[in-house]
């Protein structure tokens, strides 16, 4: 599916609605982006008699849309970037070099969006299961570890609850870098379109490096850089998607499950966790069956 401005457009804000931001600031750039989109869209919806005096001509805009509207921003094919060669050795060498080469990845320092300390992965690289987040918050590039925060403590919850442990399992983001706010404190962001891109290449190595059996895309914003297709979590959700021929899991970010104290959404989460563990053969009790199911 070819991604389209709107679309992008539209995922960001549920991104954001997503995190429980109300409120985002505009730069006049993006303002004058919005305005062409409306002016096409409305020009488009508008029909005209031919008796009908011909419509005034709209305003139209003289500056260029940023570069996250490129409608290729999300390109169907996720290949590992052939301008990445891995080094020979074991798979933590490789690890480590894609860890060093993350530090300095010149696409992604070179959009002056992100912070500066990087946040690369956590866990057993020895696994089969990987789960893959948006990018580090406040508290991750404290401690330079992912999901360390509030949706840190959920996702370990969640692990228990599998009979899992985070050195059990890989984890790590799409973006190794905290998206910057101006006087930026504890305030996060989701990352853009155009810094998922240009960070793709490392947690597409990183994949490859590992071989998981399963991946989690934790978040519409991990689903939709991972996968290429456009739409929300819930319409994502609920079956299994293939990343060069590995089976991708979609469900809600842990801090959707923070903001949300309805079993039936925490049940929701709970099925894709069950459907992960038939999957990969995984046992599963009756009990955990059972979690989060109305009581009769």
């Amino acid at each position: 599916m070819t991604s389209t401005p709107n679309s992008l457009f539209r995922h960001y804000l549920d991104s954001l609605i997503q995190r429980g931001t109300t409120r985002a600031s505009l730069t006049e750039e993006a303002r004058d982006v919005l305005r062409t989109w409306y002016v096409t869209a409305k020009k488009g919806s508008r029909v005209h008699s031919p008796s009908s005096p011909s419509p005034r001509p709209e305003p139209q805009p003289t500056k260029t849309p940023p570069p996250s509207t490129n409608p290729e921003l999300f390109p169907e094919e996720r290949k590992p970037s052939s301008s990445i060669t891995l080094p020979e050795g074991t798979m933590e060498d490789k690890l480590q070099y894609l860890r060093d080469l993350a530090q300095n990845w010149k696409p992604a320092r070179d959009l002056n969006s992100l912070r500066d300390t990087m946040v690369f992965a956590t866990g057993n690289p020895h696994t089969q299961l990987m789960l893959i987040g948006e990018a580090p918050g406040y508290y991750e590039e404290v401690q330079r570890e992912p999901f360390v925060g509030r949706a840190g403590e959920k996702l370990n919850q969640i692990l228990k609850a599998m009979g899992l442990s985070r050195d059990m399992v890989y984890i790590s983001n799409i973006v190794k870098f905290r998206p910057s706010l101006p006087n930026q404190r504890t305030n996060n962001r989701a990352p853009t379109p155009e810094e998922i891109e240009a960070c793709l290449p490392i947690i597409m190595h990183e994949i490859q490096v590992i071989q998981p059996k399963m991946i989690i895309a934790l978040g519409g914003t991990a689903a939709v850089g991972l996968l290429g297709e456009q739409g929300s979590v819930s319409s994502m959700r609920g079956r299994f998607h293939d990343l060069n021929g590995i089976p991708v899991r979609v469900t809600y970010h842990p801090s959707y499950l923070l903001r949300s104290d309805n079993p039936r959404e925490k049940r929701k989460v709970w099925e894709d966790m069950l459907a992960v563990m038939e999957r990969m053969g995984m046992p599963v009790s009756e009990k955990q069956r059972g979690y989060f199911l109305p009581r009769e």
